[in-house]
C-alpha cells in the first residue's frame, strides 16, 4: 500500500521483511530464518528473496510465500539470528546490489518509537532490531510510522510529540490492489491500517487480550519521524547495536523492557500445544458470537478482528478462516472489510 501511495508502484519495490507470523500462522516460537524454508532464492550473499514457490519447512509456517504469489513487489527475508550485525550486512549489500532511489524503514504503531519500559509495549523486538541496523547503514533511511497507536501498545496521543510532517495518507483507492490479501492474512494492524482508508471509524478489540484500539482520523495517516531521535529514545535498540546473534538481543530485551516477547511465545506454545483440537460447531459458534457482542457492546467497542475472535472462541489459528466463512455467511451485513463490525443492539 505505501510502495504504491508513495512512488506510484509503476517499478515495484523490494520489501524486506521478518518471517514471523506469530503463533496464529505458526506453531514454532520466534522468527524464521532462511535455514526454515526450501526454495529461497539468493540475491546477495546474506540475502535472499521468498518467491511464491518457496515453503515454509514444517512445522513452521509462514504466510510469505502466498504474499509473493499475489504481490508485485519482491519479498527478501530479515534474518534477525546473527543480530544488528547480520542485518547491517543485509542492508549494505542489497544496497550496494540494487542502488536504490531511497530505503524507507515502516512501522505500523509506532512503537518502534518507544524507550523500551513501557507497560502496554507487546513486541519491541523485532523494531528494535531493524532500528538499530537502519541507524548503522551508510546510506539515508527514511522512518515513517503508520497509523499512530494501531498496533494497540504507545497510545497515539503519547507519539504526537515525536512524529514529523505527514508523508501520505492512505485512502481506499490504495487499499484496492491488496483487497484479496486483507481477506486471508492475519495481521491486525495492517487490517486496521486498511479498514481506517477506507473510512471505518470506532473503537476495535484485537488480540487474545482484547486491547481497545481507537480508529479514528489518524489511522491512515504516514507520518516521518526523525530516525536519530528514535535510536536516541529506544533503549533496547541501542542496546542491541553490537550484537551477533538473537539470544544477546533476547536477554537485552529482558534486562531493558522486562521481558523477551519470544519468551511469551514459547510459553503460550506450550500451552496451545496441550490444549486438544476443538471442531467447529456452527451452531456454539453463533451462541458465543451473541454472547462476544453483547459483552463487547458494553465495552463500547465497534470493531474486532477475526483473530480477536478465534482465540475468544478458544478456535486453534488453522480455524480462523473456517469461522470468517462462517461469520460472513450468517451476518454479511456486518463485514466492514477486512474487519468484522459490532451491531449497535437495542
Amino acid at each position: 500500500m505505501l510502495d504504491a501511495a508513495l512512488y506510484g508502484g509503476e517499478t515495484p519495490a523490494v520489501v524486506l521483511t521478518y518471517a514471523w507470523d506469530r503463533l496464529l500462522i505458526d506453531p514454532v516460537p520466534g522468527p524464521r530464518g532462511p535455514a526454515n524454508f526450501t526454495g529461497l532464492r539468493l540475491l546477495t550473499r546474506s540475502v535472499r528473496t521468498v518467491p511464491a514457490d518457496a515453503a515454509p519447512i514444517a512445522p513452521a509456517g509462514s504466510t510469505l510465500p502466498r504474499l509473493a504469489a499475489e504481490l508485485s513487489q519482491t519479498l527478501a527475508l530479515i534474518d534477525p539470528h546473527h543480530g544488528a550485525e547480520g542485518i547491517v550486512r543485509q542492508l549494505e549489500e542489497i544496497v550496494q546490489y540494487l542502488e536504490p532511489d531511497s530505503v524507507d524503514l515502516l512501522d505500523v504503531g509506532g512503537d518502534i518509537l518507544a524507550r523500551g519500559d513501557e507497560p502496554t509495549l507487546r513486541s519491541p523486538l523485532a523494531d528494535a532490531l531493524t532500528l538499530a541496523a537502519c541507524c548503522e547503514l551508510n546510506f539515508p533511511v527514511r522512518l515513517l510510522v503508520a497509523g499512530p497507536g494501531l498496533d494497540g501498545e504507545i497510545p497515539a496521543d503519547a507519539l504526537r510529540e515525536r512524529l514529523g510532517p505527514v508523508a501520505v495518507t492512505l485512502t481506499a483507492e490504495h487499499v484496492t490492489p491488496v483487497s484479496s490479501v486483507l481477506e486471508w492474512h492475519p495481521s491486525e494492524a495492517a487490517a486496521m491500517l486498511a479498514a481506517t482508508a477506507r473510512g471505518a471509524r470506532g473503537l476495535c478489540e484485537v488480540r487474545d487480550a482484547g486491547l481497545p484500539v481507537a480508529l479514528t482520523d489518524d489511522g491512515p495517516v504516514v507520518y516521518e519521524a526523525d530516525l536519530d531521535e528514535a535510536l536516541d529514545r529506544n533503549q533496547l535498540a541501542r542496546a542491541v547495536l553490537a550484537t551477533e546473534n538473537l539470544h544477546e538481543v533476547e536477554q537485552y530485551s529482558r534486562e531493558i523492557c522486562g521481558f523477551s516477547e519470544i519468551d511469551h511465545e514459547r510459553d503460550k506454545a506450550g500451552l496451545l500445544g496441550s490444549r486438544p483440537a476443538r471442531p467447529l460447531d456452527p451452531e456454539a459458534v453463533l451462541r458465543q458470537l451473541d454472547e462476544f457482542e453483547a459483552a463487547a457492546r458494553s465495552r463500547g467497542i465497534t470493531h474486532t478482528t477475526f483473530r480477536r475472535l478465534t482465540e475468544a472462541f478458544g478456535l486453534g489459528g488453522h480455524q480462523r478462516l473456517d469461522l470468517r466463512a462462517l461469520l460472513l455467511s450468517s451476518h454479511p451485513e456486518q463485514y466492514q472489510a477486512p474487519l468484522w463490525r459490532l451491531p449497535s443492539g437495542a
